[in-house]
């Protein structure tokens, strides 16, 4: 028997504001893409980091969503799937990137002045480290689904 399993959760700060195109029929795609920050201590102690870049792609209502809350540096959770984009350039060569299609979409909160916040007004209790709010399907909140007691995303991870 052979399982097939298409599925990812990043967390990360968003590089570009994104670019909502119609397509007809009321159908709409946003365009957007997330940093992804790794920081490890080697075995010396010495601190390093590596900034991975992942682009996304919303339809539908979620695109709406994006293209109206999410700013370039604003932090997100998005869960998706893989797919493959291939095409041949104008030279005629075969291209080929991955981009994650999001399915569902977590704004946490930006604490930069100047920033419209999607919360509903909703003060965050002094203890958490994130407030969110999802868009798309029902599942665990972030809470739930990412952290555990009080740690925070930005933990170390070797």
């Amino acid at each position: 028997m052979s399982v097939s399993i298409n599925r990812v959760i990043l967390a990360g700060n968003v590089t570009r504001d994104p670019e909502l195109k119609s397509l007809g029929n009321d159908r709409q795609v946003a365009s957007f893409a997330l940093a992804i920050n790794r920081r490890w201590r080697d075995s010396g102690g010495q601190q390093h980091e590596d900034v991975t870049f992942v682009d996304l792609e919303a339809w539908g209502r979620t695109a709406s969503l994006a293209q109206q809350y999410l700013h370039k540096g604003d932090p997100c959770c998005i869960e998706g799937r893989l797919r493959l984009d291939q095409w041949k350039d104008s030279n005629g060569k075969n291209q080929s990137r991955l981009k994650v299609v999001v399915e569902q979409l977590q704004f946490l909160s930006s604490q930069r002045p100047g920033h419209a916040r999607y919360d509903n007004g909703y003060q965050q209790p002094a203890d958490r480290h994130v407030s969110q709010r999802r868009v798309g399907e029902s599942g665990p909140t972030l809470e739930e689904s990412v952290l555990t007691g009080s740690q925070s995303m930005t933990s170390a991870v070797p």
